[in-house]
């Protein structure tokens, strides 16, 4: 399996807006793409800014076909202009319960 994490920073009052975007694109991923297996989008609890997706894949060729997705377009034309930092991270499963 493939795991991508994403950290963000949005900028001041921004958080809803993206962390709605973001909600909408995370359930257009698990019920439209069938490469995409977890989808968790997670809001640091004290820090309203901070927004860290937890995203599973059966393969990388998955993570890559879901950036060609039109729902992964439109929540980057949504999003456009709030974040001020991201940071993305990509792992291999060594184990799998």
């Amino acid at each position: 399996m493939f795991v991508v994490t994403v950290d963000f920073e949005i900028k001041p009052d921004f958080e809803h807006q993206f962390l709605e975007a973001m909600l909408k694109n995370a359930r257009a991923s698990l019920t439209k793409e069938e490469g995409c297996l977890q989808f968790d989008v997670c809001h640091q609890k004290d820090d309203p800014s901070r927004i860290f997706l937890y995203e599973v894949y059966v393969s990388e060729a998955a993570f890559k076909t879901h950036m060609t997705t039109n729902h992964f377009a439109v929540v980057n034309s949504e999003t456009d202009g709030m974040v001020a930092n991201k940071v993305i991270k990509t792992f291999d499963t060594v184990i799998n319960r």
